[in-house]
């Protein structure tokens, strides 16, 4: 290869290193499209380099429409504005730190069509101008709603979180969001960049739900900057799932089983009482009974009776039982004598003292006792 084809492809190569270095000396990135709100305000982020050797040098910023340059938005100079922009164009950054984000405020119908950024050197007098990094309103008479955001079912006493979020592009001046519900203390935001020049604004409500709260409209309303104050609004039904929960059910239940318990122990402790009393009863008579009637038997089979000192008892057919010695025997004459068999209290002769013949009856059946257990 001969000493012009090597110096071309030098000169190629050179030219292919350096030209993309030169290319991005004056550039500018502005954000393309945006929405503005009518009455708010809208800050369109913008940023641009120039040439390292016009970068200690003093600039200023100059923005215009893109149809007109004469017909300038913003310039430092407030003369040089028009009278529908004049007082409501600022630069928030500094030219300096290569920051040329302009806000507008009190968006009107007319801030229509596409504005650019020109860049003047104050030593020479020279300026810049990116006629290709313009940016172009998408004019908005009313608000965005806000979106709601209700993840789950509210659970009753357990922690509940709705996010209620809306866009905007005026960062020097976001919406502000307010709930129809809850406190400050329970309310959270976050504001984040979805895409250049277009913000979100998320709010957080935590709240415990109640039973009450239950088919209850849940409002989140965004309002904007602006002398207006434009609102919007979005409403949510709530809906709360009461907690698992039984005792509707458990209370009753073990109310009713221990009432049963109860009776049921009461009626056991009666039947016992009862059956014992009875036995007691049955126990008493039965002995009395059986006692007679072994002694009547003894009687009917003429063996030998119960034997007492003072109390003897001779088998013979006019038996009548021993009377007391307290009885009046001529008073008692001319009483037949009943057959021989078992005294009782109605076929017994009466005396003439009745209540002596029970005191002696008494101590005869308690004597006859006595005989019948030693003789059985």
């Amino acid at each position: 290869m001969d000493k012009e084809g090597k110096m071309m492809i030098f000169l190629l190569l050179m030219a292919a290193i350096s030209s993309p270095v030169f290319g991005e000396e004056w550039k500018a990135s502005v954000v393309k499209n945006l929405d503005a709100l009518v009455g708010s305000c809208v800050v369109v982020p913008c940023s641009y380099t120039l040439p390292k050797e016009q970068r200690n040098l003093g600039r200023t910023g100059i923005w215009f429409r893109s149809s007109q340059q004469n017909e300038r938005i913003y310039s430092e100079d407030e003369d040089d504005v028009l009278d529908s922009f004049r007082g409501r164009t600022k630069l928030l950054g500094h030219l300096n730190q290569n920051n040329c984000t302009l806000e507008i405020t009190d968006i009107k119908d007319h801030d229509t069509g596409s504005f650019c950024l020109s860049i003047e050197i104050s030593s020479t007098s020279k300026n810049f101008t990116f006629a290709d990094d313009c940016v172009e309103f998408k004019i908005l008479a009313d608000p965005p709603e806000p979106i709601l955001t209700n993840p789950k079912t509210a659970i009753e006493d357990h922690p509940h979180s709705i996010f209620c979020s809306v866009t905007h592009t005026c960062t020097s001046h976001p919406p502000t969001l307010t709930w129809s519900m809850g406190k400050k203390d329970d309310i959270s935001e976050v504001h984040k960049e979805i895409k250049p020049g277009t913000w979100e604004v998320l709010s957080i409500l935590t709240f415990t739900p109640r039973e009450q709260d239950d088919h209850s409209e849940l409002t989140c309303t965004a309002t904007f900057h602006g002398e207006e104050r434009k609102s919007s609004s979005k409403k949510v039904m709530l809906y709360v799932k009461r907690t698992e929960n039984y005792n509707h059910i458990i209370i009753p239940t073990v109310v009713g089983l221990g009432t049963a318990v109860v009776f049921g122990f009461f009626c056991i402790f009666m039947v016992k009482k009862y059956k014992r009393r009875i036995t007691e009863l049955q126990s008493r008579d039965g002995s009395m009974w059986n006692r007679l009637s072994r002694l009547s038997r003894r009687i009917r089979s003429g063996g030998p009776g119960p034997s007492r000192s003072d109390h003897r008892r001779p088998t013979g057919d006019t038996y009548m039982g021993d009377l007391p010695n307290n009885v009046n025997s001529k008073s008692c004459a001319g009483q037949k004598v009943s057959k021989p068999r078992f005294p009782s209290p109605k076929s017994q002769p009466k005396s003439c003292n009745y209540k002596e013949d029970l005191d002696d009856g008494d101590d005869y059946i308690n004597t006859a006792d006595l005989n019948i257990y030693g003789n059985l």
